[in-house]
């Protein structure tokens, strides 16, 4: 693609890496038979190459952002599958993301969309916020169907309906802790604690604990760590999604250079997408850039660490049907397809997956709130792909993706490294209550 950006323009390190994202695109095409939201509206402007012209021509012109332009770029799910199609090599992800932010510097929003998106930076990314938020949800429940009606409180309808009974309360590790290996110590590694997670279900984790340590791996809870920043970066946060990287890299380089860290564990894959980005989102910070670079270097999603580990492989089927459910996250933002389910079928279980397998399920963070028809529509296609193949459980690695298929479909829908602690000498998943197969 030719770009017109003047030399003033790209003396901005900004611009010029969008400028150089922008050259790749070759107009192909591709992108639009993977894309979500051209997939559901036919449009080309919600597809990734038509949003890439928008993006151009909005940085080109250095001009504020449209109504028109933030409407369809609002409408992106950073599900990535773009970029996994993509035969050019373009980083859509850096492209959006720099959009975003140059619509929050330059777009006024209406008052309640400004309102939404402020409750949700200065609640989601804090547990103790996020629990009393819960709690408060369930009285507000009745009137989602009544918010529903008024466009502009749609966001707060979704909220309302997506959340679930009451908030777990917090862990024994909750602040910062080691679970020392079983047996002879193979490796030590950080477990990411999050913010939305330990609150929607703290189980992920607990299982995890479990499985690491039995397979002889010391679990640090890292004490100061925070949100990783994913939620307010995707909605063009920038400088309060940087903030919250600085505080993470501060706190696991503290941890490396004093007890020694293998890797940074994610059992959210939501979040392991921008950790592993965090060496390119503090670049052009002199202070930060090179220690970005070191955590991004060391954090694997849970599913890429476990096959080093060598779980023992089952020798009979445990009898259960698992539909995997790739998130986008994984699958195209950190190339992770294959290993959660070699890792299910490893331990015993027969493993199945969906028709159009790439395509989101429409959680994205928050735009099952903020995006909440779109959402709904991919929601109902994913849930009925997965039912589809009739199995006993649904399995998947990210907690987003884990709520909003559960709000559609009853077949229990549990982590993938719940599956495999109860595989290998844990308890069943709590969603598999009175519902597992004995052994």
């Amino acid at each position: 693609m030719q770009t017109n950006f003047t030399l003033a323009q790209l003396a901005d390190p900004h611009v010029e890496a969008a400028n150089s994202i922008l050259r790749k695109c070759v107009h192909c095409g591709f992108c639009t038979a993977t894309c979500p939201t051209y997939v559901l509206l036919g449009d080309e402007l919600d597809s990734p190459r038509g949003r890439i012209y928008l993006i151009k021509d909005m940085l080109e012109n250095d001009r504020p952002a449209t109504q028109e332009e933030v409407k369809h770029i609002d409408r992106c799910l950073s599900c990535l599958s773009c970029m996994s199609t993509c035969p050019s090599g373009v980083n859509y992800m850096h492209l959006v993301d720099t959009a975003r932010v140059h619509i929050e510097k330059t777009y006024s929003r209406p008052a309640a969309d400004r309102m939404i998106r402020e409750v949700l930076a200065r609640v989601l990314p804090y547990p103790d916020r996020f629990r009393l938020a819960l709690m408060g949800a369930l009285a507000g429940k009745p009137f989602a169907g009544l918010f529903a009606k008024v466009p502009a409180l749609k966001p707060l309808a979704a909220m309302l309906r997506l959340a679930p009974g009451l908030p777990h309360g917090r862990a024994a590790d909750d602040k910062g802790g080691v679970h020392p290996a079983q047996g002879t110590r193979r490796a030590r590694v950080a477990l990411l604690k999050g913010c939305a997670q330990p609150v929607l279900n703290p189980g992920i984790d607990e299982a995890a604990i479990r499985l690491l340590t039995r397979q002889g791996v010391d679990v640090v809870r890292v004490k100061g760590e925070g949100c990783c920043g994913a939620l307010v970066h995707h909605m063009g946060r920038e400088e309060e999604a940087l903030a919250f990287a600085r505080n993470n890299v501060d706190v696991w380089i503290r941890e490396m250079e004093t007890g020694g860290l293998d890797a940074i564990l994610v059992t959210t894959s939501g979040c392991g997408t921008p950790i592993k980005d965090y060496g390119y989102m503090l670049r052009l910070d002199p202070a930060y850039a090179e220690k970005a670079a070191r955590v991004s270097a060391i954090t694997r999603d849970i599913s890429e660490f476990l096959p080093t580990l060598d779980l023992p492989k089952a020798e009979t089927p445990r009898g259960m049907r698992v539909a995997y459910h790739s998130a986008c996250s994984l699958q195209h933002g950190q190339k992770v397809k294959t290993p959660p389910m070699d890792l299910l079928r490893r331990v015993g279980f027969e493993v199945v997956e969906p028709f159009d397998p790439h395509l989101c399920c429409g959680s994205a963070g928050t735009y099952n709130m903020l995006q909440s028809e779109i959402a709904g529509q991919l929601r109902d296609r994913k849930v009925a792909t997965l039912e589809a193949l009739a199995p006993d459980v649904i399995a998947a690695g990210n907690i987003g993706c884990m709520t909003q298929i559960g709000s559609g479909t009853g077949i229990p829908i549990v982590h993938t490294v719940e599956l495999l602690d109860w595989a290998t000498g844990g308890p069943a998943p709590a969603a598999l209550a009175g519902r597992a197969k004995a052994a």
